[in-house]
């Protein structure tokens, strides 16, 4: 039971002190006549300190005396910039869609991937400053998502490192929370149009199908963010926003889903629309708005911080893509190493390599179409029909609760040149990498709910009849989202004995979730106590370490020759 309180203090106190960032932000960086709701104050408090983790990475570890300050300076923000009078209705908001997404925070079985690196990399970044070189540790190390920074202020005293899963809800949460607002404000001016329908489908979408915390890795908060993004583009195109509001929205969510993992570059096509409405409207001044938007300089340099950690991981600065990769850095993983691991990604995402399956020959296979088949065999059957099929379900449902007799007068809104981008993406995702968790969630939904919405939009019903429909939507959607959380929480208890009153913390195992800092501390210590004290020791690491302006960096062992000379050791690199 003692755990489970602290969970549920460090949990809302995030949230509270996210908040005090993005609200502090707003005051002093954006014009008062600028609309920027609670929910996107949210994902500002998000991306500021995300920024401020990798900034702060370069000098100093995210220990508990560290994070404590920044979180408690969050909490201070907060109650100076929160104004009850004006702001009770946005906190009434904050606090029903947070309390609705707690029970996705309980959790036993984590995901895949984080005990392997998830757990590991976070861990890294309370333990140590930055150590130049840790991508030849592993690949899963080259390229971090910026939630892994984002999750490290969150090691505290008392909770310590079972806050490392809060990134991915609150960014749902204030994802929720943002779009939420949007069709609410839709809903009072009367403007029952596919923006509304378009809202109200993203919501569903999101808890419906993303209702599993752990299942979030680091790819479905990015897939989260590009609702907003294709939200406030439609918005821009029926002129319902001021363009310097759109801007700083576009600027600040893009660079943070960016940062979230550098592979989501391809979400600069969503600005085809946006640069043809700059055109259409002969309004050049918007550009001159865009050049001189502090935002656009800030999003920059935090997309810049992102590629140079990366560079000094693994000396590429968007890894995989050789064409940014430089090997003549004695950290530098080899060339022939990320073009192998290149061609695994992509065979991996069209079902080339499975665990209980692999083909012979990787290159082949993913060259033109060849994976086609096998695509369609082991991925299509049954990932992506399922998926197809509770799109369909969603889609009959919506259809049902909304039809009437009656039609409203069609706006004529053209559409076309967001609905090509999304399609655009579609083509590059299906032919590079036809996976759902790289982009194949938004993007398919996103190419059924534009037209949906506009369907739907069409249907005029009784105002008092029509406000009953939407809340009978959120009800099953939010009943169906508690549902599922509370049958995983009983699975998760039948098989593991978890029990949130017992031990609400997600499982730890000592052993495995530890090995990179054991490995690291073993790294470092044969430098410190053999090369550095000239003692000849027997290095049994695949790392080499030593030092440079005050900093470790990480080299390959098989790459260097450890020697001596005249009762000195170093390191010299293999011909």
């Amino acid at each position: 039971m003692n755990n489970l309180i602290l969970l549920l203090f460090f949990y809302f106190l995030s949230i509270i002190s996210v908040l005090g960032y993005g609200l502090s932000f707003k005051r002093f960086f954006i014009k008062d006549k600028i609309e920027i709701d609670y929910g996107l104050c949210g994902l500002i408090g998000i991306f500021i300190l995300t920024l401020y983790s990798y900034l702060s990475h370069f000098f100093i570890a995210h220990g508990l005396l560290h994070n404590t300050i920044v979180i408690i300076i969050g909490v201070i923000l907060f109650t100076i910039f929160f104004r009850p009078k004006y702001e009770n209705d946005n906190l009434k908001i904050v606090s029903l869609i947070f309390f609705v997404l707690l029970i996705s925070l309980f959790c036993f079985k984590t995901h895949d991937d984080f005990p392997y690196y998830h757990f590991p990399y976070t861990n890294y970044l309370t333990k140590s400053d930055i150590i130049v070189g840790v991508g030849n540790y592993d690949p899963s190390w080259r390229s971090p998502s910026s939630i892994f920074y984002f999750n490290s202020l969150f090691y505290l005293p008392l909770i310590k490192y079972y806050l490392y899963h809060i990134g991915a809800i609150l960014i749902m949460g204030f994802s929720l929370i943002s779009i939420f607002i949007r069709g609410h404000q839709r809903y009072k001016l009367k403007k029952i149009d596919h923006i509304f329908f378009f809202s109200l489908l993203s919501i569903t979408f999101i808890l419906v199908f993303f209702y599993r915390l752990s299942e979030h890795g680091t790819d479905r908060s990015a897939q989260i963010l590009s609702f907003i993004l294709v939200l406030e583009i439609l918005l821009l195109t029926i002129k319902d926003q001021d363009f310097e509001t759109f801007s700083i929205k576009i600027f600040l969510i893009g660079g943070l889903a960016i940062s979230l993992k550098v592979f989501y570059l391809i979400f600069i096509i969503l600005l085809i629309p946006v640069f043809y409405f700059m055109y259409n409207e002969k309004k050049y001044f918007y550009f001159k708005q865009v050049i001189k938007n502090k935002f656009l300089y800030l999003s920059t340099f935090f997309l810049i911080l992102v590629s140079i950690i990366n560079f000094l991981n693994s000396g590429c600065f968007i890894y995989p893509l050789t064409l940014t990769c430089f090997e003549n850095f004695s950290w530098s993983v080899p060339l022939e190493e990320i073009q192998r691991m290149k061609i695994h990604y992509e065979n991996w995402s069209k079902a080339g390599a499975t665990p209980n399956f692999s083909v012979s020959n990787y290159e082949n296979y993913i060259h033109n179409f060849n994976w086609l088949n096998g695509w369609i065999d082991r991925y299509f059957f049954n990932k992506v029909s399922d998926y197809l099929l509770g799109l369909s379900l969603l889609s009959i449902i919506f259809i049902i609760t909304f039809y009437t007799n009656k039609k409203k007068r069609d706006k004529k809104q053209n559409l076309i040149l967001v609905y090509l981008s999304i399609f655009i993406l579609f083509i590059e995702w299906f032919y590079n990498h036809p996976s759902l968790r790289y982009g194949g969630y938004y993007i398919i939904a996103i190419l059924i709910f534009i037209p949906l919405s506009k369907i739907l939009s069409k249907f005029q019903s009784n105002e008092r009849i029509f406000l009953r429909k939407v809340i009978l939507i959120l009800f099953l959607t939010t009943s169906i989202f508690l549902y599922r959380n509370i049958d995983r929480i009983i699975k998760e208890n039948d098989k593991y004995n978890y029990s949130i009153f017992t031990n609400a913390y997600y499982n730890i195992d000592e052993r495995h979730h530890f090995r990179v800092e054991r490995n690291f501390n073993k790294i470092i210590n044969f430098y410190n106590d053999c090369t550095k004290e000239q003692i000849e020791c027997k290095n049994e690491n695949r790392l080499l370490a030593f030092k440079r302006y005050n900093k470790y960096i990480f080299v390959q062992s098989s790459n260097y020759n450890l020697e001596k000379n005249k009762d000195k050791y170093f390191y010299k690199k293999k011909k």
